[in-house]
């Protein structure tokens, strides 16, 4: 085997481990030095004083090295992440040996200059702060104790004097004190800017939102929190920021060249707040410092006619005060400025201005104008194209809440998807859908979400509450999506819903009939605008065709797996639950029984009172059946007048027992018709799974057979395949026993 490479890769790993620690085994030394007094004025021992000092120079000017080596290349080297738990071991490793070289270095100093008496002692102090603020909180933590510790060392190394342990005392109460202190100072700035960071952040978003609206990018209706969710706000968030950054480039761009062709000293835009009193900038080409950029009254100087008379207004050296954009006293040679109109509408100002005494003439009066239009139609260019982005996104999120309702089968499937389909359109606090039952005249809130968890299963009457409204009058409540009107209760004054801002109420409308409603609540206002509203309600008509959808597909599933008759399952339903149940019963080793049951002398009550009584006993034996089973067990019309029951996890004992229970109610039903009274009885064949058979075929050929034994044997009465065994091994014994 050669040997070799193995020991050259471990020359090369001792290298690499010794250049590692290098600082800190030099840390090591010093502070055994400091600790041992041989700094300062403890210097002795046979060793000659030069060389003392020459090698704690040495060791300082390694120390110093390493630390600046350290501070300058604090992340690891690449050469050095050989593995993943290198790379994340060595910043914390070289930022302990950093920490421990400042501690040696600095008590170094202090020993130098007195030691425990030394003028510079506070040093320790600004240290263990620079280290608990700038180090994990951890190692901050070891480092302030390292510092503590090489003092007690230093006290130790003195014979413990009262005076050091007292001074030993106070430096490390300081330390911690500075310690906490400025961990505290961090922590609470870290937070402070944190927030003014959040503040500033927000407060571009909303005044970006009020550029927005200042162009007509969006409505000023659509207040905060209109959007479904977090993603739709982000999306309008970045197609408004993209639409205001395009509007303010074109407008720079073009005041720009206003200002080099007319040869200006100031060109700026002025735009009509939505109140229509003040004026604020919204951009600005200028050579003057002296410009406000503070709101303006909408009636100071020149522009209070422009803003009154919406006509180009043309001054040849105003006065001060004419042209009140500017703050302090400038000198304007000439003012033009000219209105922004849209559609009739003042939307702002356009102004230019000269220092020199040159008077704008008609051309110049075209050009300005002709840059106002210009402005004029770079906005509206960027409405229309975020409105047609914003229809674009309304658009899919309304198709995909269609698609969720689309796929449900069932009314429950249809429950649970109207509220994602509702959150694609609009955020919501609370939603509720309740079903009105015409005959009975009452409401039933059926599922519920949000705040209104808690009124879910909740049944009232008719009243004057909006939900009842809703469903007489076949239309949404209220009409603004505000609930303005505290006192008027959504459901009942007894089922409030406490904070709702933002409400709607919308009908379930079915063939030309209300069905039931919908409502949406939210904690913030403005969050039902009129295309919101729209959206949902025809998001509530679809609910409602898919309700009806949902309760056919029921009724078309429950006719392919129950007898039309009775109720019950059918025979080939039946037969998928046996099989599945026996299956079952085998695999985690439970019984389950098998009873086969059929009326007694059915076809008499068929001759005697017609066939119409005889479907009126069907379903009343049926009722009895149903109502002696548990749930988990299956009861089935088997064909004809016999029935069949399958009780899971139950003996022969336990079915026998059940049997004779439902034979006993059985024959206590009394039938009239125009024959006369009559009374039925019922034989019962009793087969357990896996006592009497193995397996489904073999069960229902044990029961059929119990139940022709009960029949033979004179009817009304059940009979258990184990007796009929036990039976026939004593009737073989009789006739082995006369042979």
């Amino acid at each position: 085997m050669n040997l070799a490479p193995h020991l050259w890769r471990g020359l090369l790993a001792a290298r690499r481990a010794v250049r590692l620690s290098l600082g800190t085994l030099a840390a090591l030394v010093f502070a055994v030095v400091v600790a041992s007094g041989r700094l300062g004025g403890d210097l002795r021992g046979d060793t000659p004083r030069a060389l003392e000092l020459l090698a704690v120079a040495a060791l300082g000017v390694l120390l110093i090295g390493k630390l600046a080596a350290r501070l300058r290349f604090s992340p690891p080297p690449a050469r050095l992440a050989r593995a993943a738990w290198e790379a994340r071991a060595l910043p914390v490793f070289i930022e302990l040996e950093t920490g421990l070289v400042l501690v040696v270095a600095t008590w170094g100093v202090l020993e130098l200059t007195g030691g425990l008496r030394s003028p510079l002692l506070p040093l320790i102090y600004a240290l263990v702060a620079f280290v608990v603020t700038f180090s994990r909180r951890w190692l901050g933590a070891l480092l302030a104790l390292a510092a503590v510790a090489l003092e007690a060392a230093v006290v130790w190394r003195l014979g413990r004097p009262a005076w050091a342990m007292r001074a030993l005392a106070t430096h490390a109460g300081f330390a911690a004190f500075f310690a906490v202190l400025h961990l505290a100072f961090v922590h609470g700035e870290i937070w402070r800017m944190r927030r003014e960071s959040s503040a500033r952040i927000l407060a571009e978003i909303r005044a970006m939102r009020e550029e927005a609206r200042d162009f007509r990018l969006i409505s000023t209706a659509l207040g905060q929190g209109s959007r479904p969710v977090r993603s739709r706000e982000d999306e309008e968030t970045k197609l408004y920021q993209g639409a205001v950054e395009t509007i303010h480039q074109s407008l720079f761009y073009t005041l720009e060249l206003v200002k080099q062709t007319l040869e200006l000293n100031t060109c700026v835009l002025l735009w009509l707040d939505a109140s229509g009193e003040r004026l604020k900038i919204k951009e600005l080409v200028t050579d003057s410092d002296a410009v406000s950029e503070l709101p303006i009254s909408a009636d100071a100087g020149a522009l209070g006619a422009i803003v009154r008379e919406r006509v180009l207004v043309n001054l040849r050296k105003p006065k001060r005060g004419h042209v009140a954009y500017y703050a302090a006293p400038a000198e304007i040679g000439a003012f033009l400025g000219v209105p922004v109109l849209e559609d009739g509408q003042l939307r702002g100002v356009l102004c230019a201005d000269r220092a020199s005494g040159q008077p704008f003439e008609t051309r110049d009066e075209q050009v300005l104008a002709g840059a106002a239009t210009q402005i004029l139609r770079a906005i509206q260019s960027e409405r229309v194209f975020a409105a047609v982005e914003k229809g674009k996104y309304e658009h899919e999120r309304f198709y995909r809440a269609s698609e969720l309702l689309r796929s449900c089968l069932t009314p429950d499937q249809v429950f649970d998807t109207t509220f994602q389909a509702v959150a694609e359109i609009a955020a919501f606090d609370a939603a509720a859908i309740t079903l009105f039952d015409k005959v009975e005249k009452q409401h039933t809130i059926v599922r519920a979400a949000g705040e209104a968890k808690a009124l879910e299963g909740q049944v009232f009457g008719d009243n004057a509450g909006l939900c009842a409204m809703v469903v007489k009058n076949k239309h949404y409540l209220p009409a603004s999506g505000e609930l303005r009107d505290r006192d008027t209760p959504i459901y009942t004054k007894r089922l409030r819903l406490k904070g709702a801002e933002s409400l709607l109420v919308l009908p379930l409308i079915r063939g030309g009939e209300a069905i039931g409603t919908l409502m949406v609540a939210s904690a913030r206002r403005t969050v039902f605008t009129k295309d919101v509203r729209d959206m949902l309600g025809v998001i509530a008509n679809q609910v409602a065709a898919s309700l009806d959808n949902a309760q056919m597909y029921r009724r078309m599933e429950e006719m392919a797996t129950t007898d039309g008759l009775t109720g019950l399952t059918n025979h080939r339903t039946f037969q998928e639950r046996f099989s599945q149940l026996i299956e079952r019963s085998a695999r985690h080793g439970k019984k389950c029984t098998l009873i086969l049951t059929d009326i007694d002398h059915f076809k008499k009550v068929n001759d005697t009172f017609g066939h119409p009584m005889g479907d009126q006993v069907l379903k009343r034996i049926a009722k009895v059946l149903e109502a002696n089973v548990r749930k988990i067990d299956i009861v089935a019309r088997y064909g004809g007048e016999e029935f069949a029951l399958v009780l899971e996890e139950t003996d022969a004992e336990g079915a026998l027992k059940l049997a004779e229970r439902i034979r006993m109610d059985a024959a206590a039903q009394s039938f009239t018709k125009d024959g006369g009274p009559a009374t039925v009885t019922l034989s019962l064949g009793i087969a357990c799974f896996p006592d009497d058979a193995q397996d489904k075929v073999a069960m229902i050929a044990a029961s059929d057979k119990c139940l022709y034994a009960a029949k033979h044997a004179g009817r009304n009465r059940g009979v258990l395949a184990s007796s009929l065994d036990g039976a026939a091994q004593a009737s073989k014994a009789r006739a082995l026993k006369a042979g």
